[in-house]
């Protein structure tokens, strides 16, 4: 019998979720808003997956992480405590800590990924049609297509010119840079799309982009827009027209990430999926010294459509490294320890979950749901209808997370994504799953994902690198 009052009994039985703010005291706040300032600078020089690698590779150089594609080059060995970078094609990004303990031991690997949605320019975007330029693109990702007109873009990327030579753009995030423009029917004029379904409003072939509208001065020329902006583009980059075929470059949003609200807890900026969790698990490998096991921030590309090519989780980018590492590490390195590695490996998932927003209610079942300012999310199971194509983690694993969480003070909550038969989604997990490893996801929560501006709490993102950081030293 348990002779206690009631206040007690619900104290000891009934778990509380309650806002994280009413949780912390006033330093861990003020930790929490300094954290978010240099997560807003990183959003802003990173909107793409590779600006993110270079930014990344920036902030680890400066706490001591060296290459680790040198070190493969030069067969050097690799000892316990040394750091690791290893930058795969300009798009994907691995971080090593070496740990005191044998590989064949596992890791404890926090993977994410830095691609968001977006659009990309088609092979042949250039065109003119009345007396407009445009360029046409091609959406990347789960997008909600009418989100994307009449707001400023600008375009990132890079591009081959015919003598090889590569060529960076970034245009439209300055002040004094140009933006670029998707426009919509005014409400006027927009009976007939009005009556559309949401969906079918605006088609992915009508997300073009307006990029100029002054004729070069030849009346003798069929397309004089269309060769100004080429003029422009020669005298600017040297680009040609057919330099486009060989070129990689994403139209973002023109906007800086911004603090919400009067009490400034939130922030709003493009890609915070899945870039929260890429920032946020690479400030934790880089404030950690000596772990048992070795700890690795896995940071890839492609999620968003399945992650599937060669920057990828599907390709055997990762498993390879793994196998150099054995190389380096071992006296007699063999297949088989590449397979234990991997095998023995822990793993979080680190991706973001939608939080229950109020204005769209009946989205989520709010006893299972995941909030804003209630600490980094740990989500069993996604997939959909049925978890299909889900990872679905044990018990026994969500009991060691939950007691790393508690036993460090991280405020943390439980969440779906969505009520059951509502839709889903799907992360790394399965995919670091199949070569036995434990696996959970685990992120912030945030408003309108997807969305070309998404808002997350500053709660969160802390806990979400007071998580990190405390997986990465447990044993």
């Amino acid at each position: 019998m348990i002779n206690n009052t009631s206040k007690d009994l619900e104290q000891l039985l009934i778990k509380k979720w309650d806002s994280g703010w009413n949780l912390i005291n006033q330093d861990e706040k003020e930790k929490a808003f300094h954290f978010s300032e240099g997560y807003k600078r990183f959003l802003d020089e990173g909107k793409t997956e590779r600006e993110s690698v270079k930014a990344i590779i920036k902030l680890a150089k400066d706490k001591g992480f060296i290459s680790l594609n040198k070190t493969i080059k030069e067969k050097h060995r690799i000892f316990p405590g040394q750091k690791f970078y290893y930058e795969y094609k300009n798009s994907s990004i691995v971080l090593f800590v070496i740990g005191k303990e044998d590989l064949t031991g596992g890791m404890n690997i926090i993977g994410s990924h830095v691609d968001a949605p977006r659009l990309d320019l088609k092979p042949n975007p250039l065109y003119e049609e009345q007396e407009m330029a445009f360029f046409k693109t091609h959406y990347y990702g789960g997008v909600k297509k009418y989100q994307w007109t009449t707001i400023p873009l600008s375009l990132h990327g890079v591009v081959v010119l015919k003598s090889g030579k590569k060529i960076d753009i970034n245009i439209g995030e300055k002040d004094s840079d140009p933006v670029f423009y998707i426009s919509d029917l005014l409400p006027h004029l927009a009976k007939e799309q009005m009556e559309k379904k949401m969906g079918e409003g605006i088609t992915g072939e009508g997300l073009n982009i307006i990029v100029g509208s002054i004729p070069y001065k030849d009346e003798e020329i069929k397309e004089p827009i269309k060769l100004n902006i080429l003029k422009l583009l020669y005298e600017a980059y040297g680009i040609i027209e057919e330099d486009f075929a060989s070129a990689e470059i994403e139209v973002v949003p023109a906007y800086k990430a911004r603090d919400v609200g009067f009490d400034r807890s939130m922030v709003v900026a493009y890609g915070q999926d899945d870039r929260i969790c890429a920032y946020t698990s690479l400030h934790a490998i880089l404030n950690i010294e000596n772990p048992k096991r070795t700890a690795v921030a896995l940071i890839t590309d492609k999620e968003e459509v399945g992650s599937q090519g060669n920057t990828g989780m599907q390709s055997a980018f990762f498993e390879n490294v793994i196998a150099e590492l054995v190389e380096l590490t071992m006296e007699e390195p063999s297949e088989i320890m590449v397979k234990r590695t991997m095998a023995n490996s822990r793993v979080l998932s680190a991706d973001v979950n939608a939080g229950f927003d109020p204005n769209f209610p009946d989205t989520h079942d709010k006893r299972n749901a995941a909030y804003l300012g209630r600490g980094v999310v740990l989500t069993k199971y996604t997939g959909a209808r049925g978890k299909s194509g889900s990872n679905d983690a044990s018990a026994e694993y969500i009991g060691e997370i939950r007691k790393i969480f508690n036993d460090n003070n991280v405020i943390w909550q439980m969440g779906e994504l969505g009520k059951v038969d509502q839709g889903g989604g799907g992360t790394i997990a399965y995919i670091l799953a199949n070569y036995g490893m434990d696996v959970v996801d685990c992120g912030p929560p945030l408003f309108s994902m997807h969305a070309p501006m998404e808002l997350s709490s500053k709660l969160d993102l802390y806990m979400a690198y007071k998580g990190y950081k405390a997986f990465y030293n447990s044993k």
